[in-house]
């Protein structure tokens, strides 16, 4: 059955399957009165309605605008507690770094979800991953990171396994290794995660990437490398958490070992920002952070202008970005972190697709996966301009979320 889309003021999207860095993210797409015919899950054709191909079935927008679904390259859903107390501390003036040395921020959420079980978390995780689709998310990453030990980081991924059937949205899974355990030594902690973990998820398909949080709580530039070596020697991509507070060297690392991606980057300066330029590697910005935590945005504008290729992502977590709405964290990253609302949309669709090794998705051209949204507006700039919700419809895979 192929069914033709009409009634679309305007589709925006990026074209091309090369990642868009520097000037190219400005080069959205614009097609006036244009449609969409399908077929199963895929796009067979977008084009002008008036040039349209036969077809079995029409279905009518009525005048509203269409863009690529958007795809979050940076969530943490599944964990459980709360972290409120921090929050009125962090209202009352005590720091981040503070709340965490003294064992609360991540150290707390990893309390709770050691003792959480798989069918636990998934529970916590349905409706978070609904609001985020809801608002545009037909692809999310969803992160481990808050178990610290092998049952619940494994029993995490095993959660995000079975999210996938809850959901009509892409789940990509990733292995975070967040910090290293207060009642662990160092090396012997390093040893196991790059001898039992990475072998076991690579060997069972749990994850498709391993990210490593570089900062001054977190991992060393020359830890983070090991175990991401590790990775990469078991076929698994590599990611990492960098610059947060602290400009280490994590994003050189990432340019480094070409990381599908470096995400955070609010310390980072002209010298990560060259790094960044130089290399294939996204800088995954998330405005969430500077929203609720108050840091200075990541350097998205310096970064684009300076011939590096920007994502967005929600970062959604208990602590440091409570970020329900991708079409908020675009809209945000607008405001926050320089963006124009073109270089916004790239940014989490095609920018963000790269970020997490895909390519059948975050454009609007044949042979991709149907999975874009209806505005309810006639005007695409719609979903960069509102902090609430400007999505109408989501479509997945060819069909209505």
């Amino acid at each position: 059955m192929k069914t033709l889309y009409i009634g679309i003021t305007e589709l925006a999207t990026a074209t091309g399957p090369e990642l868009k860095k520097g000037p190219e993210q400005r080069n959205l797409k614009v097609i006036k009165d244009a449609a969409l015919l399908v077929e199963g899950e895929t796009l067979l054709w977008v084009g002008e309605r008036k040039d349209a191909p036969a077809h079995d079935k029409t279905v009518d927008f009525r005048n509203k605008a269409v863009v690529p679904g958007l795809i979050d390259p940076h969530s943490h859903l599944i964990w459980s507690g709360s972290r409120l107390n921090d929050f009125e501390d962090r209202i009352k003036g005590v720091s981040y770094e503070e709340i965490l040395s003294r064992g609360g921020g991540i150290h707390q959420t990893v309390r709770y979800t050691q003792a959480s079980t798989a069918f636990e978390m998934v529970s916590l995780a349905v409706p978070r991953m609904n609001a985020l689709v809801r608002s545009g998310a037909t692809t999310i990453e969803v992160k481990t990171g808050y178990g610290l030990n092998y049952d619940t980081e494994m029993r995490m991924l095993e959660a995000i396994r079975d999210l996938q059937d809850f959901t009509p949205a892409r789940i990509v899974p990733t292995l975070l290794i967040h910090l290293p355990p207060k009642d662990r030594d160092r090396k012997d902690f390093i040893r196991e995660v790059t001898e039992v973990w990475i072998p076991e998820v690579a060997q069972e398909g749990l994850a498709s990437a391993v990210d490593v949080f570089v900062e001054k709580e977190a991992f060393t530039v020359e830890e983070a490398r090991e175990i991401l070596q590790a990775a990469r020697s078991h076929g698994l991509h590599t990611k990492l958490h960098a610059d947060q507070f602290h400009a280490l060297g994590g994003v050189e690392l990432a340019c480094e070992l070409g990381s599908l991606s470096v995400d955070h980057l609010e310390a980072s300066a002209d010298q990560q920002i060259q790094a960044l330029a130089a290399s294939e590697t996204v800088a995954t910005v998330l405005p969430g952070v500077t929203l609720h935590l108050g840091l200075p945005a990541a350097p998205a504008r310096k970064i684009i202008d300076a011939g590096g290729a920007v994502a967005i992502g929600t970062d959604h977590n208990p602590g440091s970005s409570p970020m329900f709405s991708a079409s908020l964290a675009l809209a945000l990253g607008v405001r926050l972190n320089g963006l124009t609302p073109a270089e916004a949309l790239i940014a989490m669709t095609a920018n963000a697709a790269h970020a997490l090794g895909l390519s059948d998705t975050g454009r609007l051209e044949a042979g991709m996966k149907a999975d874009f949204l209806v505005l309810d507006s006639h005007d695409w700039r719609e979903i960069a301009y509102r902090f609430g919700n400007a999505v109408g419809k989501v479509y997945i895979s060819g069909k209505e979320a």
